[in-house]
């Protein structure tokens, strides 16, 4: 029979990711074949999958720990939001429909069939499905509609361990405050908690720990430490975004769009030695002495235009360019980069066009189908070898398409300029092949050649299984599970 544990937060961020992918890791050297899932997962960083669909980033790296493929049954339902108040909708790894906050609410329970089916079906597969939940099942003010906590824990029945975060302090207080909010009948299905993010001597927390199991009745599976390598694995969540800063190293700078897209791209760029990776944030002058500048991928580009003009970046663009400074444009990024932005049937928000920034000769005009695939390309000017993938819409054409950023089974993918120091592609993930990440850093004059890039993630995982194997009760986690 197989068996399911859903691993819930007492809040956003607290590390249930993270501790999914180690026991992922844990279980599957035990010879269990594991697998993950995440029933409404909210992120605009997502994967393509082998079924060619799209989930959260957090579940293609379970998937990794676990060394099965991503597929669309791991999130069945994607959220990717566009505004303050809307969201895409992907089901079962396709968009469906994009919803105002409030219209999302009502679809909710209609979606609930969609997440139990891609959960009996990832569970004919496993020997166990490890599931995380989303945000904290204290909003009880969501639970009636609920598919993602408590409401799918309670309809198929599995159990529930509760993570808190002892770094941002009030543990013991969102815990305890979790017992008392919400329905009795939820409050059963949490069999017990684990405390992440601990720094110190953990045996400090000995009383704390101790009040919790006695006001909550559920059992302490252990005080997890702070683990330190944690930012060597890929992010879902835009908020943990931080400059991978190093002094004196060569600066490449990446702005922080309002609306920044699948922003993993940059994690080879932020473990090689050579490189200070400055994120530009808000409010902040993109710094003069970068030798290059990225402008991600954004799931709002017309929006995130109107965010970068905001800030001044198009003026601190225009002159890094003028004082022979490179910039790469990835996906939105790359539309970005042209001469206007076009989108007639107000796909990604209200229908009309907007200026580009001119550093390239292309125009993009967006269109309701959308590309999801996997690829592999050779980059023109270096001839190496690119394994990565798209997720986008629209299409972009113009004069600069005719020197290409790389090639396609032959056919022409991206953009470059004249004076070939603006780069425009549509290829996600593209730094995370080694022997093109070093190749474009040395057009550039910046040194590579730090770990490869999968035999680090490789490293990490091992090490977060290791972690979470010497301090949580793991042999308990599993037997808990049902």
């Amino acid at each position: 029979m197989t068996r399911a544990l859903m691993i819930q937060g007492a809040g956003s961020d607290v590390g249930k990711s993270l501790i999914v992918a180690g026991l992922a890791r844990a279980f599957t050297r035990r010879g269990l074949r594991v697998l993950p899932f995440k029933p409404q997962n909210m992120s605009n960083n997502a994967a393509v999958t082998v079924d060619g669909g799209e989930i959260g980033r957090a579940q293609a790296l379970q998937a990794l720990a676990a060394g099965v493929e991503p597929h669309t049954d791991m999130n069945p339902v994607l959220l990717k939001p566009e505004t303050d108040v809307g969201a895409q909708v992907i089901v079962q790894g396709k968009r469906i429909a994009t919803a105002r906050a409030r219209d999302y609410a009502a679809m909710k329970p209609s979606l609930m069939s969609a997440v139990l089916e891609s959960f009996e079906r990832l569970k004919a597969r496993a020997d166990i499905v490890l599931v995380e939940g989303a945000g904290s099942p204290a909003e009880v003010n969501l639970r009636k509609a609920d598919i993602a906590n408590m409401g799918f824990a309670r309809k198929a029945d599995v159990p529930v361990v509760l993570v808190g975060d002892i770094d941002r302090g009030g543990v013991i207080a969102q815990l305890v405050g979790i017992k008392t909010v919400i329905d009795p009948d939820d409050a059963a299905m949490i069999q017990g908690f684990v405390i992440n993010k601990f720094r110190g001597d953990p045996t400090l927390f000995d009383d704390g720990y101790k009040l919790i199991e006695a006001k909550t009745s559920w059992r302490g599976f252990g005080v997890l430490p702070w683990f330190a390598r944690a930012g060597e694995l890929p992010a879902e969540d835009a908020l943990g975004l931080r400059d991978a800063r190093k002094p004196g190293q060569c600066k490449i700078a990446c702005l922080a769009l309002s609306r920044i897209a699948n922003f993993d791209d940059l994690d080879p760029l932020k473990l090689e030695p050579g490189v200070d990776l400055v994120m530009v944030g808000p409010g902040e002058a993109i710094p003069g002495d970068v030798r290059l500048v990225i402008i991600p991928g954004s799931k709002s580009t017309r929006g995130d235009l109107a965010f970068l003009r905001a800030q001044g970046w198009d003026i601190d663009l225009l002159a890094h360019h003028r004082r022979g400074g490179h910039v790469l444009g990835l996906c939105g990024g790359y539309q970005m980069l042209g001469r206007s932005v076009a989108d007639p049937d107000g796909i990604e928000g209200p229908a009309g066009e907007t200026p580009g920034l001119g550093l390239l000769d292309v125009t993009t005009e967006m269109s309701a189908q959308k590309t999801l695939t996997r690829v592999a390309a050779v980059h023109v000017a270096t001839n190496q070898p690119i394994e990565a993938y798209e997720i986008h819409i629209g299409r972009t054409d113009g004069p600069d398409r005719a020197r290409p950023f790389a090639r396609l089974d032959d056919a022409p993918e991206g953009a470059i300029s004249t004076d070939g120091r603006v780069h425009g592609s549509y290829l996600h993930g593209l730094f995370t092949s080694d022997d093109f990440r070093k190749a474009f850093l040395a057009t550039l004059d910046i040194p590579a050649g730090g770990e490869p890039y999968q035999a680090r993630v490789e490293s990490a995982l091992d090490a977060l299984a290791d972690h979470i194997e010497t301090h949580l009760d793991v042999e308990g986690l599993l037997a808990l599970s049902r």
